[in-house]
């Protein structure tokens, strides 16, 4: 099992994909389809659950688009994963008073909690920002030559 769907890494991409235009333009539908690889039905939809979100904003009129409700550096990668597939949970012992009914005399319950927080602080910790920033750094590195 994947702990990041398809759609949110598309969802990822698109953002990372509007981090890159911050504070220039809006950018349309059809063009982060395009240069992300996504369908443009997918990429339609997507951007709707992140506009839902607040994530995004829409902008009318022949250049229109979309654009980050905020900066790249205010949006994490925890939030985005929440408004594309709902919360990443390791076990369903986690989700509150309607998990597993043996949570209060459950040896790994406590462990597993804990892991959660790692996880769920650690997402949080990752912003757009950085994402971006790597990316642009990943495709600027020149091929390492090899030496004989």
């Amino acid at each position: 099992m994947d702990v990041l769907r398809r759609n949110t890494d598309y969802a990822l991409r698109a953002m990372v994909n509007l981090a890159r235009h911050y504070s220039r333009e809006s950018v349309s539908t059809r063009q982060i389809a395009s240069q992300e690889d996504i369908s443009y039905q997918l990429a339609c939809k997507i951007l709707q659950r992140l506009h839902n979100a607040k994530l995004v904003e829409s902008c009318m009129g022949p250049r229109g688009g979309f654009r980050l409700s905020r900066e790249p550096s205010k949006i994490n990668l925890l939030e985005l994963i929440r408004a594309i597939q709902g919360p990443v949970r390791l076990n369903r012992c986690l989700l509150g008073s309607n998990g597993c009914p043996q949570q209060p005399n459950c040896a790994t319950s406590r462990r597993l909690a804990e892991l959660q927080e790692y996880i769920d602080g650690y997402l949080g910790g990752i912003t757009l920002d950085e994402i971006s920033e790597s990316t642009k750094t990943n495709k600027k590195k020149p091929e390492s030559s090899a030496k004989t």
